[in-house]
């Protein structure tokens, strides 16, 4: 079922600009009131003038941004306990020399260096590398400390001689 337009019998002339009525002498154009002996600040409307073509680099016909939109990405801060693991984890393997000392030292780093990548994954931080390094320093120096205090152990229990 086609619904069709409803036939016109005179067609409507358009034109652009639309043309402007001529003023109805039964309604005047009606004026904002002002008191009798009231004095305006608005002066005479002048006719309009064209602006004169722009001619110069500047000024523009727009004038140029007060500001450059500049985006800085900055980097995620870097997790604390991931610097903390590495340098506990190397002050650790200087450790290793006072009697084994630094596997206790190295195992403190480990466990930061745990503790500090469980947070990087939740918070998105940055030093999961740190992290990572102070993690494998930690366990790498604990293991030497335990092989030197064993070491140590059975040299002391067998006097050296080795019977």
């Amino acid at each position: 079922m086609a619904s069709a337009a409803p036939a016109r019998s005179e067609e409507i002339a358009m034109t652009y600009p639309p043309h402007e009525t001529p003023p109805d002498p039964a309604f005047p154009p009606v004026e904002a009131y002002r008191p009798p002996g009231a004095v305006t600040d608005e002066p005479a409307p002048a006719a309009w003038v064209p602006p004169a073509p722009w001619t110069g680099p500047w000024p523009a016909p727009y004038p140029p941004p007060g500001y450059q939109y500049v985006y800085v990405r900055t980097a995620p801060p870097v997790d604390s306990l991931a610097i903390a693991s590495l340098v506990v984890s190397c002050v650790a393997t200087l450790g290793v020399c006072a009697w084994g000392f630094g596997g206790v030292v190295g195992v403190v780093g480990a466990i930061l260096g745990h503790v500090s990548r469980r947070r990087i994954r939740r918070t998105g931080a940055a030093g999961g590398g740190m992290a990572l390094a102070g993690i494998i320093v930690g366990w790498v120096v604990s293991a030497l400390a335990a092989v030197a205090v064993t070491f140590l152990i059975v040299m002391v229990a067998t006097d050296g001689t080795g019977e």
